[in-house]
């Protein structure tokens, strides 16, 4: 299977307004300052990264790029040539985004602040066990460590190898998922991790670039590698699980699924 026919389906895919919301905190500038040139320009970046990878696009993701590229043609327009908009209190044709930004982040943390607690009221009755278990790996799995930090992070290692290597010469190579999860599997051992750039070391084209990252997508599906950041937008580290954490991992997941 080649990356062309590998099709990928995240099932913890973040929306359009978490990619919004994730931009800004990487540029590190407050909500009602964003520049919709520039949220466009990278938003975009993100979108066309999506598709080389072939990543299954939910349509809000589209409509949320063509409502960013009518906000950013309207910025573009002199004030007396903006179009007229109905029950519009505010010239700035970013304040309805930046609504919808606001409103999303507060229902978003109102969410994680409500998983947190009830994480801490299940720990005042947690139940001992009679005999200790073996201790489970503290491991940061996919949801934790953003898919978009994921896709910055091979957006920077593919930038880099475009800019050192030159494409005068054709190399026939007809790389595969398959071939670059058992190439993974035979690099890591169990416990084992690397940094993520690290990984792409000895690629020779921009195919296998794409497709080594396409393989560790899917061993981190199958719960045979997870990520790790030790900060916000810092390094990421992938980590080949333990079978005990894998095997943990698998159990818990199975019970979810039956409850």
């Amino acid at each position: 299977m080649e990356a062309n026919d590998y099709k990928v389906r995240l099932e913890i895919f973040e929306g359009p307004l978490d990619l919004l919301l994730y931009l800004i905190k990487k540029d590190e500038v407050d909500i009602h300052s964003i520049s919709i040139e520039r949220i466009t320009r990278q938003y975009l970046d993100y979108i066309n990264t999506f598709k080389l990878l072939n990543i299954d696009l939910a349509s809000e993701f589209i409509v949320m790029a063509a409502n960013l590229m009518y906000l950013k043609s309207r910025t573009l327009l002199p004030r007396v040539d903006q179009p007229p908009e109905e029950d519009a209190e505010e010239d700035d044709p970013r304040w309805e985004l930046i609504r919808q930004l606001i409103e999303y982040k507060k229902f978003k943390d109102a969410a994680g602040f409500l998983s947190l607690r009830e994480i801490e009221q299940e720990g005042r009755f947690a139940h001992q066990p009679d005999a200790p278990e073996q201790p489970v790996e503290d491991t940061a799995p996919l949801a934790e460590v953003s898919i978009f930090d994921l896709i910055r992070a091979f957006q920077n290692v593919l930038k880099r190898f475009e800019e050192s290597h030159d494409f005068g010469d054709i190399i026939d190579d007809r790389y595969t998922v398959a071939d670059k999860i058992e190439f993974l599997l035979d690099r890591f051992q169990p416990g084992q991790a690397q940094r993520f750039d690290t990984l792409f070391a000895s690629a020779t084209t921009k195919a296998e670039v794409i497709v080594m990252f396409l393989a560790v997508l899917e061993l981190m599906k199958l719960n045979q590698f997870m990520v790790r950041q030790s900060e916000l937008l810092g390094e990421i580290v992938v980590e080949r699980r333990t079978v005990q954490a894998t095997n943990a991992l698998e159990a818990a997941e199975t019970g979810a699924d039956a409850e």
